[in-house]
């Protein structure tokens, strides 16, 4: 890995900028992130982040049709999507280098000219339909929406990103021009840039060409969260399935947070790769699972650490016991250190592998600057890394690993929530 030799720039309007040169690559990025997603969204227009990225591709002033933006992309082999998070929306356009101007022409023209026209909402509204109905019929997935509910309720950080099907059938387009020109606005955007390209001639020529005329407007607050828990919780969605599909986990940190880096060598000591203890002890040694992993997932104000699997129907309970044995074991005793060592190294080796590609690199850099303010290269975070202990390990364990604060979220053929109930009074 080498340090970046990055540019970062805020023009007079609050638009951000961040380039990454990259001499070793053929191809650049031009990534728009905005600071915006579901938990910006009011109950009456839940899904509208989701939705109206979908719409960007679906023609501009310049660009009429949604035929019309794929075909000049598709035109010179360009990769281009956009996704939607709680937090953040992002639109990208990745090409050969020689393509840079094209790309960037393109997709800040979805930024600042997306026409949202009535009638191609109202088509679009049958495939968010149908992209709801995919996402509750994978399990893997949806358990992952139904843990964020069972945690966080009736509040944004508790909704779905798409939505709900009856709120996305009232959206109007009215709803979605306001939502865009107010949270599309330039003091909430960066502008990522990675790739073999002359930095000062992308923030001195290229953006100010293409990204004149952004919308002016303050940058609005996320949506307060409230969170309080003194008992084990549980969702169980009921579904004939022929796997028990489950995320166990606890609340933990947010992204500010100095312990996050000990949670995430935690994470990964517990349920990163193959040779981690949870895989060796769910799968390998018992046989209960096909895929089980933990992951920590932080938010700028809240967090939470969960192992999610894929369990026989008959021995779902019993893959739960395993995982809060797992739990209990590494709250109680100091994790030796080559384990530790083990993890860091995973970390790193992921951090590497992540950040190999000029799309990777721009999200990595407009991510932390958009959501933390600050733009830390990959030594300087892997080095906060490298510096966690075994004492930190077991300290954040102990912390987050207690029976009042499990939360067990499940999907399967379960009518009964007693039993499981029982295994989280521990």
């Amino acid at each position: 890995m080498t340090n970046h030799d990055f540019l970062l720039h805020k023009y007079d309007n609050g638009l951000r900028l961040v380039v990454v040169p990259m001499k070793s690559t053929k191809t650049v990025t031009v990534l728009v992130l905005v600071g915006t997603g579901s938990r910006y969204e009011t109950k009456d227009i839940n899904g509208i982040s989701h939705f109206l990225e979908h719409m960007m591709f679906k023609g501009t002033t310049k660009r009429p049709n949604a035929i019309d933006i794929s075909r000049e992309l598709d035109s010179i082999g360009a990769e281009y999507n956009a996704f939607t998070s709680k937090e953040y929306t992002g639109y990208y356009a990745k090409s050969s280098n020689e393509n840079l101007e094209l790309i960037t022409d393109v997709v800040s023209d979805i930024f600042l000219n997306s026409k949202l026209d009535a009638e191609e909402i109202e088509r679009e509204k049958g495939v968010i339909t149908e992209e709801i109905n995919m996402y509750l019929d994978d399990p893997p997935r949806h358990v992952g929406e139904l843990f964020e509910t069972l945690l966080y309720g009736d509040q944004p950080s508790g909704w779905n990103i798409a939505g709900e099907k009856e709120i996305i059938q009232k959206l109007t387009r009215n709803n979605f021009v306001n939502y865009f020109d107010s949270h599309y606005v330039a003091k909430d955007t960066i502008i990522a840039v990675a790739g073999n390209v002359d930095k000062e001639k992308v923030r001195d020529e290229l953006i100010p060409k293409f990204f004149k005329g952004s919308r002016i407007g303050d940058k609005l607050d996320r949506f307060p969260i409230s969170e309080s828990q003194d008992k084990p919780e549980i969702i169980i969605k009921y579904k004939k399935t022929d796997q028990t599909h489950f995320i166990l986990g606890v609340r933990a940190y947010d992204i500010f947070s100095p312990k996050k880096e000990a949670a995430q060598v935690l994470s990964v000591i517990l349920g990163g790769g193959m040779s981690s203890r949870l895989f060796i002890s769910v799968r390998e040694r018992q046989g209960l699972a096909y895929y089980i992993s933990s992951s920590l997932d932080l938010y700028t104000d809240h967090g939470y650490l969960g192992t999610q699997s894929g369990v026989n129907n008959g021995k779902a309970e019993k893959a739960i016991e395993t995982v809060l044995k797992e739990y209990k074991n590494i709250k109680d005793n100091l994790v030796p250190e080559e384990e530790i060592k083990k993890a860091k190294e995973f970390i790193k080796g992921r951090l590497v592998i992540s950040l190999e590609q000029s799309d990777d690199l721009a999200s990595f850099y407009a991510n932390q600057w958009l959501l933390k303010d600050e733009t830390l290269t990959p030594e300087e975070k892997l080095s906060k890394i490298m510096a966690v202990t075994a004492d930190e390990v077991q300290a954040v364990a102990k912390e987050i690993f207690k029976p009042e604060k499990l939360n067990l979220a499940l999907i399967g053929p379960f009518e009964d929530k007693e039993k499981f109930e029982k295994l989280l009074e521990i």
